[in-house]
């Protein structure tokens, strides 16, 4: 171990004993992950002026998002287990430099290709950052604490679909939509310079501990926490992705950023009250997060909409999607032990995957049955995640507090 290393060590050590937890390497990985997730979803709000910008249309722009996402699935397990071996630092950094890069040569691209090209090679990046966060912020504080720890470092992700992406949509409206990617960059490099000074290094998974891929699959636990994921997150997406069409049959179609913006705050209060709770309740939150979710998707289903009923579902389905990243994290986390980055990466493609799975399932809702099938698709989804939960007592979902 080099001495870097060892200073390192001893700073986290004594965190640990001081009960403090660590918050500026913690809102370091919280910056990456609203990087990370803003990049993907600022060309959504910005499509007629990107397309202008390369000469294409609203739609090939569109795949600017698609290519991210791609990316992200495409990458994830494979370089999060090319890289278990490195300090987590050097990897860290790699994937804030690739923010940096990409969203430079998006900035100035002219050329769709190339645009696209840069697109998937940052999508590669935030596949590897989410394969490793979570692990890495477990990692620098007591057991204890790795629940509150998680829920900081995945702050960013509410923080950038509630406020970030709106926020980044009016300004590219205001400054041009390469100017906002220049400010992506700009972002991406004051991060690096403050993961340099604020977050402490850990080293790599030794060769002799790392499970052949298949094998951490196998782990006890791993598979149920990946069901709950793809069916909470695939139902969740399905209403997220076609909240337009679905908010027009309840007379709302005007109202879509109004109704985003309650979902987005109340999702800020559940990730605070799940962070806050998540290190002595993790199965109870869990389920009742699943179970409030069903809750509202009958209420949707079965009860004659209005607006004043819309906006107190949307702000108890915030409130219960709020804390799902911690919950969902720290579950596969505690399932796979010394493999949480392999797993968590698992996690990562299967959380991709649903959120493709609810375009591509919404779409086919919405075309055969119409937007208010998806209540009842939901219902569904969430009750098999719930019985998973369940069911899964002695390793994914166990109940308890941690212990010191």
């Amino acid at each position: 171990m080099t001495d870097s290393a060892s200073t390192d060590f001893t700073r986290i050590d004594r965190a640990a004993r001081s009960e403090k937890l660590p918050y500026a390497a913690l809102l370091a990985f919280a910056m990456t992950g609203f990087i990370a997730i803003l990049t993907e979803t600022l060309p959504a709000g910005l499509l007629p002026q990107i397309g202008a910008g390369l000469g294409v249309s609203e739609v090939l722009a569109g795949q600017l998002v698609t290519l991210y996402a791609l990316g992200s699935i495409v990458a994830a397990i494979p370089l999060t287990v090319a890289t278990r071996g490195w300090p987590r630092r050097r990897v860290l950094l790699m994937t804030v430099g690739g923010f940096l890069v990409f969203n430079t040569i998006t900035t100035f691209s002219s050329h769709y290709g190339l645009t696209l090209a840069s697109r998937f090679l940052a999508g590669m990046a935030a596949g590897l950052s989410w394969g490793i966060m979570a692990g890495y912020a477990r990692g620098i504080v007591p057991v204890h604490q790795q629940g509150r720890a998680l829920a900081i470092a995945m702050l960013g992700t509410p923080v950038a679909l509630s406020l970030g992406t709106p926020a980044g949509t009016w300004l590219g409206n205001l400054i041009g939509w390469r100017a906002s990617f220049g400010i992506m960059s700009a972002l991406a490099l004051v991060l690096a310079a403050w993961i340099v000074i604020a977050v402490p290094d850990r080293p790599g998974q030794a060769s002799a501990e790392r499970l052949p891929l298949l094998q951490s699959l196998r782990l006890p636990g791993v598979r149920p926490v990946l069901l709950v994921v793809l069916t909470w997150m695939l139902g969740h997406n399905i209403l997220y992705t076609y909240i337009a069409p679905f908010l027009m049959q309840v007379g709302l179609a005007e109202r879509v950023d109004r109704v985003l913006l309650v979902f987005g705050l109340c999702s800020l209060v559940g990730i605070w009250i799940i962070g806050l709770l998540v290190d002595r309740w993790l199965r109870w939150l869990t389920l009742i997060s699943l179970a409030v979710f069903a809750v509202t998707a009958l209420v949707l289903a079965l009860m004659s909409p209005s607006p004043w009923l819309i906006y107190a579902c949307m702000a108890v389905w915030g409130l219960s999607f709020g804390g799902s990243a911690t919950l969902l994290l720290t579950a596969a986390a505690d399932s796979a032990g010394e493999h949480v980055d392999v797993v968590q990466a698992m996690l990562t493609t299967s959380w991709n995957v649903a959120i493709a799975g609810g375009g591509l399932f919404g779409g086919l809702l919405l075309a055969r049955a119409g937007a208010m099938s998806f209540p009842w698709a939901l219902l569904i989804l969430s009750l098999i995640a719930l019985a998973t939960v369940w069911i899964n007592v002695h390793h994914s979902f166990k109940p308890g507090r941690r212990v010191r």
